[in-house]
């Protein structure tokens, strides 16, 4: 290579050294760009809770439904056109609100004779009354016989009888009227509507059902050794569907059928409660030990419960088989031993900046 080639090669390599040098000064000198902060969920955190044996009220569990305090199938002993029916089925009503007329016109035309009738022997019975005075008069003075005065006696009865029977017939009269007003004899809930205007009612046939369900009644069935420790006024637990309440123990009657007691206990209702649902009363039966521990601790998969153990070795996934909440703890029945410690867990964020 003559030496014209080797001055060109050497000034294109200082050239290329040169740009790289500025290139890279370039980049040294650039600012870096800043990466917002990111949030990520932190390890599980928590106190240690050491399960250990407690001692708990021993309960058996009796199985029935909850049912309204009152309820009614009501129906008339009128046979008439229903006119007006001012309810609906869920509507809340009051003691004595009229909710179902029937037609009575005919009742009306009755109570005119009866009313005709009342006056007839009224006027009867005050004619016969002057006559038996005058008669007593006469007789005193012994200007009227024995016959006569008894027979003045007897129209005397005869007529105020009358009278008697007419004021009974105008009472069993206002009576039957009264069944053509359909009225809720307590305070409840209308559960069921059976007729309509225009609809035909029969004597006897419903028309219209109401429920109190302000207090439920729960009826269980147990055994002779648990109804024994029990007594009426007694609180106790209960559970209506999946609401913890308490019941009172209204009374403890023979069962119908076996060797068995009734426990009839009221629970309050403010409202939530369905009447009709499945409830369970908590009998006491005495005294029992038992592994708890916090609900909080506990994680649920699918139908899966567990409880993070703490070991020597780290921490652990213990699957448990629960039993009866008590409060904020919860009854371990299978997969605990005492003095466990049990991961009570916190959750927590780390807000971690860049990377």
């Amino acid at each position: 290579m003559t030496d014209q080639g080797l001055f060109t090669l050497r000034a294109a390599l200082v050239a290329a050294t040169e740009v790289a040098m500025v290139a890279f000064a370039m980049a040294c000198a650039r600012v870096p760009e800043s990466k917002p902060p990111v949030t990520i969920d932190g390890p599980p955190a928590g106190e240690l809770y050491t399960a250990h044996d407690t001692t708990i009220n021993a309960n058996f569990d009796a199985g029935g439904a909850a049912a309204p305090i009152q309820q009614a199938a009501l129906s008339t002993r009128l046979m008439g056109a229903v006119t007006e029916v001012r309810v609906r089925e869920g509507d809340r009503v009051a003691a004595g609100q009229v909710l179902l007329r029937i037609d009575a016109r005919d009742l009306t035309a009755k109570s005119t004779q009866v009313a005709a009738a009342i006056a007839e022997a009224a006027a009867l019975h005050d004619d016969a009354m002057v006559q038996a005075n005058r008669i007593r008069a006469l007789y005193t003075d012994s200007a009227a016989t024995r016959v006569q005065l008894d027979a003045a006696e007897t129209a005397l009865a005869r007529t105020r009888a009358g009278l008697e029977a007419a004021q009974a017939a105008a009472t069993e009269l206002g009576a039957v009227r009264s069944y053509s007003v359909i009225r809720a004899p307590f305070a409840g809930v209308v559960t069921k509507r059976f007729a309509d205007p225009g609809a035909f009612a029969t004597p006897g046939t419903p028309l219209i059902t109401i429920q109190d369900v302000s207090t439920l009644r729960v009826s269980a069935t147990t055994t002779p050794t648990v109804a024994s420790g029990l007594h009426r006024g007694q609180v106790v637990q209960a559970q209506v569907e999946r609401t913890a309440v308490q019941a009172t123990i209204e009374g403890i009657v023979p069962a119908t059928t076996g060797n068995l007691y009734t426990i009839n206990a009221l629970v309050a209702n403010p409202g939530a409660l369905l009447a009709g649902s499945r409830a369970t009363l908590a009998l006491p039966t005495g005294s029992r030990r038992v592994l708890i521990v916090p609900s909080s601790a506990v994680t649920r998969v699918g139908d899966l419960t567990g409880v993070m153990l703490h070991l020597a070795q780290g921490d652990d996934r213990r699957w448990v088989r629960l039993g009866r909440a008590l409060g904020d703890m919860v009854e371990v029945t299978a997969g605990l031993r005492s003095d466990d410690r049990v991961v009570v867990p916190v959750a927590r964020a780390t807000t971690l900046a860049g990377q």
